[in-house]
C-alpha cells in the first residue's frame, strides 16, 4: 500500500483520525468544502472550528479539490456526517478505484432510506458492501487527538480489508481489534447515539444517577434487541461498539449527543439546541430513523419511541419519561431470536 491517506471531509472525528495515522508516519490529505478551513490545516497546522487547541503534524495537508485528495492514495477513510454521505460519496466516485481500501466511520443512518452507512457507500460506488471496512468504538475525537488511551473495532466481512485497516491505525496509544460482525458494529454505533441524548435529557432533568443507570442499561437491551431481529450478531452489543462506545457517549460532556439532551432536559426547544450546537448531532437523525426501523421490523423500542416524541411532536421531557416507568410490567430476561443466536455460534 502507498503512505498516503485521504479523509473524507475535516471534521472534528475525520482530523482525530488523521492525527493517529500521520503518526502512524502515513501522510494524510483532508478533504474540505472550506478554502479557510484548509488554509488553517496546511499553513497553521490546526482546525479551530473542530478541534480548537489542538496542534496537527505536518504530515496532514488539506485541500478543497477532491482529485487531489484522493490522488495516489491507498486507503480512502470517509467521516462525511450521515446526511451527507451520498453526496459527498457520489462525488468521489469519479476517483474511485477497486484497489483503495475504503473505510468509514460515520454512526448513523441515511433517515429518508433508513439505509446503513456502508449500503450508501456501496451504491454510489457501485461495489461490494462486504469489501468496505466500518470503524467504530468508545473514542471522544478530542481526547484522541491528545493521543489518550483508546481502543476501537474494525469491522468487515473481507479479513483481508478488515485486517489492512487495523495495520493503518493500531499504535502505541490508539489499539485497534478486528471484528467480522460488521452488520452489528454499524448498528450499535449508530443506535446507541439515541441512548446518548436520553442520558444527557434525565441529567438535564436533574434525575440522578439512578435513572441514568437503568436507561443505559434498559437501553442497551433496547439496541441489542432490534439489532439481533437485523441479523446481528448479540455479542457485538456487549463489545467495543455496544457497550463501550455507549458508555462513553452517555456519559461524558465531549458527547454532541449527551450536550444535546442535557440541553433539551432543561427545557431547550431542539432549534435552539441545534443551533448552539453548530455540529452535527447524529443521535436527532438516527432517533427518527429508529422509529421507523422498529416499525419496520416489528421491534419495541420504548426509549427511542419516547426520544422521537420529545424531538418531533413536542412531547414534554418529563411526560416521556413518565410513560417509559409507566409502560406494563415486564420480565427482565428477554428471549432472543433462537435461529440467530445459533447461526453466530455455529
Amino acid at each position: 500500500m502507498s503512505k498516503k491517506v485521504a479523509v473524507l471531509v475535516a471534521g472534528s472525528w475525520g482530523t482525530a483520525l488523521a492525527s493517529v495515522l500521520a503518526a502512524n508516519g502515513l501522510e494524510v490529505t483532508m478533504w474540505t468544502r472550506g478554502e479557510e478551513q484548509a488554509a488553517e490545516i496546511n499553513n497553521q497546522h490546526r482546525n479551530s472550528r473542530f478541534l480548537p487547541g489542538a496542534e496537527l503534524s505536518p504530515r496532514i495537508q488539506a485541500t478543497t479539490n477532491m482529485g487531489d485528495a484522493v490522488q495516489g492514495a491507498s486507503a480512502v477513510l470517509i467521516v462525511a456526517p450521515s446526511s451527507a454521505m451520498r453526496s459527498v460519496v457520489n462525488q468521489f466516485k469519479a476517483y474511485y478505484t477497486s484497489d483503495m481500501l475504503i473505510i468509514h466511520a460515520t454512526k448513523g443512518f441515511e433517515t429518508e432510506s433508513l439505509k446503513r452507512m456502508s449500503t450508501v457507500i456501496s451504491e454510489e460506488l457501485e461495489c461490494e458492501e462486504g469489501h468496505i471496512v466500518v470503524l467504530s468504538g468508545p473514542s471522544h475525537a478530542e481526547e484522541v487527538v491528545k493521543r489518550c488511551p483508546t481502543t476501537v473495532v474494525v469491522a468487515s466481512l473481507d479479513k483481508a480489508a478488515a485486517d489492512a485497516a487495523q495495520a493503518l491505525f493500531m499504535n502505541a496509544y490508539f489499539r485497534v481489534y478486528t471484528n467480522r460482525d460488521m452488520l452489528g458494529v454499524e448498528l450499535a454505533g449508530a443506535f446507541k447515539n439515541i441512548i446518548a441524548l436520553g442520558a444527557g435529557m434525565s441529567d438535564g432533568l436533574d434525575f440522578g444517577d439512578n435513572a441514568k443507570a437503568a436507561l443505559l442499561t434498559r437501553g442497551l437491551a433496547e439496541i441489542t434487541r432490534i439489532g439481533v431481529e437485523m441479523g446481528a450478531n448479540p455479542l457485538t452489543f456487549a463489545g467495543l461498539a455496544g457497550i463501550g462506545d455507549l458508555v462513553v457517549t452517555a456519559t461524558s460532556q465531549h458527547s454532541r449527543n449527551w450536550r444535546a439532551g442535557s440541553m433539551l432536559g432543561q427545557g431547550q426547544k431542539l432549534e435552539d439546541v441545534l443551533n448552539s450546537m453548530g455540529m452535527v448531532v447524529e443521535g436527532i437523525r438516527t432517533t427518527k430513523a429508529a422509529y421507523f426501523i422498529s416499525q419496520k421490523y416489528g421491534v419495541q423500542m420504548p426509549i427511542a419511541d419516547q426520544l422521537y416524541h420529545v424531538l418531533f411532536q413536542d412531547r414534554e421531557p418529563r411526560d416521556a419519561v413518565e410513560a417509559l416507568m409507566g409502560r406494563d410490567p415486564k420480565t427482565e430476561m428477554e428471549v432472543m431470536k433462537l435461529e440467530t443466536w445459533e447461526q453466530w455460534h455455529s
